[in-house]
């Protein structure tokens, strides 16, 4: 079928994970954790600069891609904006439907 040997294939499956992967299943587990603590909150850049804080070397988008594939995505918290001016000198027309 995948014109792989069997031996071939059983090496491969219980193979240990490599130095690599052991880190970045770290940085992942690291990020939702922060992410939690955040409420789901925090982006990629203020995840990359907690991280920095205590010490780990890591770039932005290494978190950016990490955060995308484990499928965390930030809530933007807009901030209240008053949409009427009720204090102002101009004229107000009067209320003739009695609405």
């Amino acid at each position: 079928m995948l014109q792989v040997s069997r031996s071939g294939y059983y090496a491969w499956r219980d193979r240990p994970p490599s130095p690599r992967a052991l880190r970045r299943a770290e940085r992942r587990a690291q990020i939702q954790t922060i992410f939690a603590n955040s409420r789901g909150r925090y982006g990629s850049p203020k995840i990359t600069a907690v991280l920095r804080q205590t010490g780990e070397r890591i770039a932005q988008k290494t978190v950016a891609r990490l955060m995308r594939e484990a499928g965390l995505r930030s809530r933007v918290v807009r901030k209240y904006k008053a949409t009427t001016h009720s204090r102002h000198a101009h004229p107000v027309a009067d209320n003739l439907l009695n609405r």
